[in-house]
């Protein structure tokens, strides 16, 4: 039940309910658990150990009053915008458009991380928090002790060290979150299976460039009980996880399982605030053929049937040989087009598993590429789906390209599966 204290100038709400499941609507929705302080000019939101979670400023100064900031637990502010709604929904699948303050892909979007009230909010945080602390005479009991909890906790310092801490016992920044993330607003928690990737393609910007190793049990078991005791009392907020790095698909299958086993009944997820589990992977294509027909077969018979709904995310780039090649992906046409193959097969037969994948997008690629591309999601598929994703990620960073948005738009148009744009966001 939320509490609240309240004078002229202050608002504290404690243990505040959002909605406790994940959905698509066109205005904001706050989801789990989550305490807030709102003054005459900013909303702030926290979470279940006291971090801030979200803010927006109030009036005319704040860009949109449907708009706001949210801050992950790698540290990183992320602007969520409007971006007109209708155009967005079309390229993201989204209503909300994250925008970033480091260089990504993404070709839509504007600079909110330039404007006053957006940077004011970043960087003087713990100002605003104790300037309203101070408006609040006469504070005490569970009141006074969350605020006092609440500037211990945004300290500068402490949300950093914070976040180096997530790096380590992951073993470094999760440089790329897939793209079916976005299902749950990327509220994942992070569990290593796994470094490096099997390919490490010539054209990509996110990837470690380690070869693939997978890890042992008892490393996993044990970042699995770290993981619960870095995301505290918040854990219950989430119901979501990113089993990585790059290619966790291609491990053994009974590691895979055992890993999706433990972090269920470790993390409690069947007592989560958020409905649901979802667990979200990379994969690489020979992987996807080696789980399908080769050593790993049978691991998507078991993921149907276990208490996980599981989002499996395969980089396929492009089925024109001339591009893989110019791309430096060392795999052949032939290998994509079954790859595509079998991620239709599974995505019907698997009620519980979606499998999407990624294609590139340039304006400088060779002249079989898009035609490629058709061949496999216009006219390889004989009616529309509603299932299993392609996603289009442009090559640029931070560029704008009308050209490519154009492109984007007439695929989109032709494809005959769910076509989005692959909006690159690191943890």
């Amino acid at each position: 039940m939320s509490k609240s204290f309240k004078t002229d100038n202050l608002k504290i709400s404690l243990n505040i309910k959002g909605i406790d499941h994940y959905t698509k609507m066109s205005y904001p929705v706050r989801y789990g658990v989550y305490s807030e302080i709102e003054t005459k000019d900013f909303i702030l939101q926290f979470d279940l150990d006291y971090k801030i979670k979200r803010a927006a400023g109030k009036g005319k100064k704040w860009l949109h009053p449907s708009e706001w900031l949210k801050r992950n637990t790698g540290n990183d502010w992320i602007y969520y915008s409007t971006g007109g709604y209708t155009g967005v929904f079309e390229a993201t699948g989204e209503y909300y458009l994250p925008n970033f303050s480091y260089p990504t892909n993404s070709i839509i979007g504007g600079k909110p991380f330039k404007e006053k009230q957006v940077c004011f909010i970043v960087s003087s945080l713990y100002d605003i928090i104790s300037n309203a602390g101070k408006s609040a005479t006469g504070l005490n009991g569970k009141f006074g002790k969350f605020l006092d909890n609440v500037l211990y906790n945004n300290r500068p310092e402490i949300l950093k060290s914070k976040a180096e801490q997530l790096f380590r016992m992951t073993g470094g920044r999760i440089t790329v979150l897939p793209p079916d993330a976005r299902h749950v607003d990327y509220d994942i928690i992070p569990l290593a299976i796994s470094e490096g990737c099997l390919y490490n393609c010539r054209f990509c910007r996110v990837k470690t460039g380690k070869p693939f190793k997978q890890k042992n049990r008892k490393d996993i078991k044990k970042a699995i009980h770290d993981i619960k005791d870095f995301y505290g009392n918040d854990i219950v907020n989430y119901n979501s996880i990113f089993m990585g790095q790059h290619d966790a698909l291609n491990a053994d299958k009974d590691l895979i399982l055992f890993a999706a086993e433990q972090a269920y009944d470790i993390l409690g997820f069947d007592h989560s605030f958020m409905k649901g589990a979802n667990l979200f992977i990379f994969g690489s294509v020979d992987a996807l053929i080696n789980a399908y027909n080769g050593e790993n077969q049978g691991l998507f018979d078991a993921l149907n049937i276990s208490p996980w709904y599981t989002y499996i995310n395969i980089g396929l780039e492009s089925a024109d040989q001339e591009t893989l090649d110019y791309l430096g992906k060392p795999i052949t046409a032939a290998k994509v087009k079954q790859g595509f193959e079998i991620i239709q097969k599974i995505n019907e037969r698997c009620r519980n598993i979606e499998i999407s994948c990624n294609f590139i997008m340039d304006e400088d690629l060779p002249k079989g590429h898009y035609p490629s591309f058709l061949e496999l999601v216009r006219y390889g598929i004989p009616h529309v789906k509603s299932k299993g994703c392609v996603y289009l990620s442009p090559l640029g960073i931070s560029r704008y390209s009308r050209d490519v948005l154009f492109k984007f738009n007439r695929l989109k148009t032709l494809s005959r599966v769910p076509t989005f744009l692959y909006i690159i966001q690191r943890l």
